[in-house]
């Protein structure tokens, strides 16, 4: 027992507060990577490695070397290969990452009020707009842009750069219309491009009886973190894609609802009161 004792005493002695550190942050990191990938396919690829690794590790304890180097040899290749394959998702993980950012402590109270209240002044314009294209059956796809700059999807459309306008999208969504096929992309309330060409879902487990143009609104969901609004020319239903996720059939008052959420989240708003009691204890 007091030898055990004095071997973990020396152990102790050993480990600097840096390994520790170490080992946090390596837990923190596979945590947050398994985190963006769970529930993906690319999460279902890491989970068969981890079990082609386990295997390997066993063959080789059996000191089967023909099957060890076979495998050794094909995990190497592999792993390049997922790179290519999973492009997507690698690029999904690091415009998360890229998006996080720390608050920003000095920014102007009033500018925030104002914007939000663009905000919702833009919301009100697009719901109604949206209830005119579900009552008279005009398919419509418009994407909000929000962190994820979507200059990209502009350039294979049209650039306008005016304000949201009732008028404007009935004109660009109008079925004779030359832009009417392709999205809408607003960009800082503004209509910034029309005529867009977006990416479409490969997600499998969407409803077979979407069309090219609910897969174009989850396929940029997928991608990016903007606010994407489908509306169906065969039914009139209005849906909204958000993070690969569809939710269908909405009211007019769900839309709004969904919309202010996403654009005008609560977190802005308690960091904007934040500042606001800041301000004002400062300037009393």
């Amino acid at each position: 027992m007091e030898q055990i004792l004095v071997l973990m005493k020396n152990s102790l002695d050993v480990i600097r507060w840096q390994d520790i550190l170490d080992i946090l942050l390596i837990w923190f990191l596979l945590y947050k990577i398994s985190k963006l990938i769970r529930d993906t396919s690319a999460g279902q690829v890491v989970k068969g490695l981890i079990v082609l690794v386990i295997f390997m590790e066993v063959v080789g304890w059996l000191q089967l070397n023909v099957i060890y180097y076979l495998l050794s040899s094909a995990l190497q290749i592999g792993i390049i290969a997922l790179i290519i394959l999973f492009q997507p998702e690698l690029r999904r993980m690091l415009d998360t990452i890229g998006r996080s950012r720390l608050p920003a402590l000095f920014t102007n109270s009033e500018a925030e009020d104002l914007l939000a209240n663009e905000n919702a002044r833009s919301i009100n314009k697009l719901v109604d707009t949206c209830g005119y294209f579900s009552r008279t059956r005009t398919g419509a796809l418009i994407a909000v842009e929000r962190e994820t700059k979507l200059g990209d999807i502009m350039k294979s459309g049209t650039m306008i750069d005016s304000e949201i306008s009732g008028e404007l999208l009935k004109n660009l969504f109008y079925n004779k219309a030359p832009l009417h096929d392709g999205a809408v992309i607003i960009r800082k309330n503004r209509v910034a491009a029309a005529g867009c060409v977006l990416p479409l879902s490969l997600n499998k487990n969407l409803s077979p009886d979407l069309g090219t143009r609910h897969r174009a609104g989850v396929g940029l969901s997928e991608n990016s973190d903007a606010v994407v609004i489908i509306v169906s020319e065969e039914t009139g239903a209005v849906s909204v894609a958000i993070g690969g996720l569809l939710k269908r059939n909405l009211s007019p008052e769900t839309l709004k609802a969904i919309l202010t959420k996403e654009l005008i989240t609560e977190t802005d708003t308690k960091a904007k009161l934040e500042k606001f009691r800041f301000w004002r204890s400062k300037n009393k």
